[in-house]
């Protein structure tokens, strides 16, 4: 793991359940780059991340879940929209790891999508609960913790997204990595990484880890969320939290204070709202199907390339070196449980939702 290279006094010392196969790789988008004229366009692809799930999550879950495991809990609390990718995440991963997933879930737009996601969940055993705001969601989850707590088997509480101080470690290792294909030649430094920007540990994970690396690449967090969208300030805390973090453990790792200079929260590519399409994503998501045979989602990556793509013809970005950070996975979480459950299979409220939003 980059971390340890470059920290050797955090080996051994980091609780984590290995899910990742690293390092993802880095290659030009040539293709695509041509097409909408962007001359120096790279990927990273953290789409393939991990055997068992890609994207952005097992970076951080693996932290996270490495933290429950040395604290002897048996099962996670998470929470998500119906269709959070970080929830299915954490439900196949606890999964592997030996623990019980309960997951709390809030409204967001229905398509095939989300529905899909909904009938993974319940087919790789996930407890199911529904709430359609966010303080019910809250009281939910006070009452599964209680619960739990009763039965005695306290859950791991994992925030929304996997952001925590904890979580966002791996995200520090991802920057770190990026920086030694740098100085292997595998790419040039970017000037500028486009991020989706959701609950914001990977963000924050990366503008700690550029500043650990040296790097002067900035982070560009495109926000596809309107559910406690983070702020500069608040991605700037994370990051200082993840590195009192690490230092507790090495106390040899720098004291750096990342500069808020070098992040940037870009809006104005919501659309309607959380999880709702926007056409210039559905436009980006063919586009880099297209020219470079990579599939992306229209909830968080394809609006991240959309933002890109829209901010390279004009400054700062212009004629720099774009590079797209891919946090969507390639791995098809449906091989892993054959048939998926019909919406009939699922806990009643859920049910009763989908078969309404249907008609």
């Amino acid at each position: 793991m980059a971390l340890e290279r470059r920290f050797p006094g955090l080996a051994g010392r980091l609780d984590r359940f290995p899910l990742t196969e690293l390092p993802t790789p880095v290659h030009p988008l040539r293709d695509l780059g041509r097409m909408v004229g962007i001359e120096r366009l790279w990927v990273k692809r953290d789409d393939q991340s991990g055997r068992l799930y890609g994207g952005n999550k097992p970076r951080k879950l693996e932290f996270l879940l490495g933290a429950a495991l040395h604290r002897e809990r048996r099962a996670v609390l998470t929470f998500g929209a119906l269709g959070s990718h970080h929830a299915l995440a954490t439900t196949i991963a606890a999964r592997a790891a030996g623990l019980r997933a309960i997951l709390v879930l809030i409204p967001q737009p229905i398509t095939k999508h989300v529905r899909r996601t909904l009938l993974l969940d319940h087919a790789y055993g996930a407890e199911l609960h529904y709430a359609p705001t966010l303080p019910r969601a809250a009281a939910a989850a006070l009452r599964l913790v209680a619960r739990e707590t009763l039965r005695g088997t306290p859950p791991a509480v994992i925030p929304v997204g996997g952001t925590s101080a904890i979580g966002a470690i791996g995200y520090v290792s991802a920057a770190l990595e990026l920086a030694e294909q740098v100085r292997a030649g595998d790419l040039p430094e970017p000037d500028a990484i486009f991020v989706p920007l959701g609950s914001g540990g990977t963000a924050a994970g990366l503008f700690l880890g550029l500043a650990l690396a040296g790097m002067r690449s900035r982070v560009v967090g495109v926000l596809v969320t309107d559910i406690l969208p983070p702020t500069t300030a608040r991605l700037v805390r994370l990051a200082r939290a993840s590195l009192r973090a690490l230092r507790r453990l090495a106390p040899e790792i720098p004291r750096v204070i990342p500069s808020a200079e070098r992040l940037t929260v870009l809006t104005g590519h919501l659309g309607r709202c959380y999880g709702a399409p926007t056409p210039a994503a559905e436009v980006a998501a063919r586009l880099i199907e297209k020219y470079e045979g990579i599939r992306l989602e229209t909830t968080y990556t394809a609006k991240c390339l959309a933002a890109l793509l829209e901010a390279a013809g004009q400054p700062p970005y212009r004629d720099q070196t774009l590079l797209f950070w891919n946090t969507y996975s390639s791995v098809d979480p449906a091989a892993g449980v054959g048939v998926l459950p019909d919406t009939n299979d699922l806990p009643h409220p859920l049910r009763r939702l989908l078969t309404a939003l249907a008609r």
